[in-house]
């Protein structure tokens, strides 16, 4: 059964009274067949029984068939009462059909419905349906859309938002993040260790050894998912929070305090809830996943999404693990993920520029790298338990894209994560600092820094960028990582990434001249004026010890950077 086929829910009646919704254009449309590509199907229907858990006790799957006859299955979900639904992303114009299946055949209401739809091309201007669900790049280091077109991760980290925002806050967040040119947003999509339960103290399942769902905390969440993807934003929940660094919260997080058989309940509901939705999952979080806890969540994901998923999956570790290597073969993991952490000591920095981050990339098969969690910008560090600054956050950020084949980075704001509501130390976080309220977190200087990284590597080819520290003549980071220089090259040209300003000599051997010159100022966002290159090694100094980009590539009439 592929991830698709597990998102559908049926009306007990034949297709003329089908419910039909196209919601990622954000308008309801009265009964009919037609859905733009993309975009969501919405079908509803009622069992004729009644169920003491219906989320243990009965499952129906549907099978449907696209234009061409390929065939997609789907689960539906339950949501409250009598009532069942189906969501599902079309990604092929033309007549769809369809037929359910209960594990109960006496129920009429869910077993052998069938009917029809038809998907018609998308006309908005959204990219996530413009373009289509993301997917693995062809050559496997980065991440596009479904037509091909590359799509850069830059995600903003609120793992509370969608759990204690009211409607309004979170849409001021997402328009703000959505103007910066934010891509995606990583959220916790169930109680966890912090935040015991959701504004309305409602909580995504009861129970342990048999948990029971409330349909009335998705519906909370329903709103706050479909706001992300009104808004171009690909929404990343966490299916089942791990972490085991806090013996007193275990209980809290579903990925410690369930079962195995329950954990697959809790996490296959939230996919076939929010799987049509434009979305990539992070199937746990925070915690140690070698070894045989790397077994328990290697079996957990193939139950959960099968051979086939349709949207993109991969783990959240915790600080500084990498566990490319055991997940790697896995079919349902389509990119690699770490978390640089929120430490700033040498040995910490020395992991993130020469550890498995930029060793490990070009290891087969290829899989797109991102660091989800670089150290928060006013979050307090492990080490010198001083702030993160906005120059720690860029410094993470760049050498985080350009140590491993570029495919994105993650930025996080203390207070925006944990979604403070006025000055306080998040819950379950006594180590991080006093976090400011997330109206003054929005406003960092920080996240308009990666307003502006957005900007350098949408006016280039980024995908096309390698790794490429040979071209350094010296490393300057080779006594102190804090210097450590980050250069990336593509056919023509090459970035380099330098922390503390100064001089570097590089080696152009495979750049045709004539070259230029130009300097990036990542805090904001201008270009210096191109200035000529020559020699096989040049040395070239920033224009003050600030951190700097420089770009050296062939000139160019008018001086700008080459465009995608």
């Amino acid at each position: 059964m592929t991830t698709r086929a597990r998102h559908l829910r049926f009306w007990p009646f034949p297709i003329a009274s089908l419910i039909l919704l196209c919601v990622g254009t954000a308008h309801a449309q009265s009964p009919g067949t037609r859905v733009a590509q993309w975009t969501r199907f919405e079908g509803v229907l009622t069992s004729t029984l009644d169920y003491p858990n219906p989320v243990q006790d009965v499952q129906v799957d549907v099978t449907l068939t696209s234009p061409s006859g390929k065939t997609e299955d789907a689960m539906a979900f339950w949501d409250g009462g009598r009532l069942w639904k189906v969501r599902f992303s079309p990604e092929e114009r033309g007549k769809w059909t369809y037929r359910t299946r209960s594990s109960n055949a006496a129920d009429a209401g869910l077993d052998g419905r069938s009917g029809e739809f038809t998907c018609t091309r998308y006309p908005g201007t959204n990219p996530l349906y413009r373009h289509g669900a993301i997917r693995v790049s062809a050559d496997h280091y980065s991440l596009a859309h479904a037509d091909g077109t590359p799509f850069f991760w830059l995600a903003d980290t609120a793992w509370n938002g969608p759990l204690k925002a009211d409607a309004r806050s979170w849409g001021l967040f997402l328009r703000d993040r959505a103007a910066k040119g934010f891509t995606a947003i990583q959220f916790v999509s169930t109680q966890w260790l912090a935040a015991g339960a959701n504004a309305d103290l409602r909580v995504a399942f009861l129970g342990t050894e048999t948990i029971w769902i409330d349909p009335v905390f998705f519906h909370w969440m329903d709103k706050r998912i479909d706001a992300m993807n009104d808004l171009g934003l690909v929404a990343v929940p966490v299916l089942a929070w791990a972490a085991h660094w806090n013996k007193l919260t275990l209980h809290l997080n579903p990925g410690t305090a369930l079962p195995d058989d329950q954990v697959i309940v809790l996490a296959r509901y939230i996919v076939a809830r929010y799987g049509a939705h434009q979305v990539i999952w992070f199937l746990a979080g925070d915690s140690d996943y070698r070894g045989e806890l790397a077994e328990r969540w290697k079996r957990i994901g193939r139950q959960v999404f099968g051979d086939h998923p349709s949207r993109l999956a991969t783990m959240h570790p915790a600080g500084q693990m990498w566990v490319a290597d055991e997940f790697r073969q896995e079919p349902w993991f389509s990119m690699i993920g770490y978390q640089g952490g929120h430490g700033d000591s040498a040995e910490y920095l020395r992991w993130l520029v020469d550890g498995p981050p930029a060793t490990d990339w070009s290891k087969e098969p290829h899989l797109p790298v991102i660091n989800l969690e670089p150290n928060y910008e006013d979050h307090l560090s492990y080490h010198t338990r001083t702030r993160f600054d906005a120059y720690a956050v860029r410094r993470a950020a760049y050498w985080s894209l350009l140590v491993s084949p570029p495919a994105g980075v993650s930025y996080g704001g203390h207070g925006i994560w944990s979604w403070e509501l006025e000055p306080n130390i998040p819950m379950s976080h006594l180590g991080s600092g006093v976090a400011k309220p997330w109206q003054e977190a929005m406003n960092l200087p920080g996240s308009t820094h990666m307003k502006h990284l957005k900007s350098l590597f949408s006016s280039l080819e980024w995908w096309k960028l390698r790794p490429a520290q040979n071209v350094l003549a010296r490393q300057p980071g080779t006594a102190d990582p804090a210097h450590f220089v980050a250069v990336a090259k593509a056919d023509k040209w090459l970035l380099a990434y330098m922390p503390v300003g100064g001089e570097i000599k590089l080696r152009t051997e495979g750049l045709k001249p004539p070259l230029a010159a130009r300097w990036f100022n990542p805090r904001t966002g201008a270009w210096s004026l191109q200035r000529a290159v020559s020699g096989d090694t040049p040395s070239l100094r920033a224009p003050d010890t600030n951190d700097w980009v420089l770009w050296l590539g062939p000139v160019k009439k008018p001086a700008t950077p080459p465009s995608p």
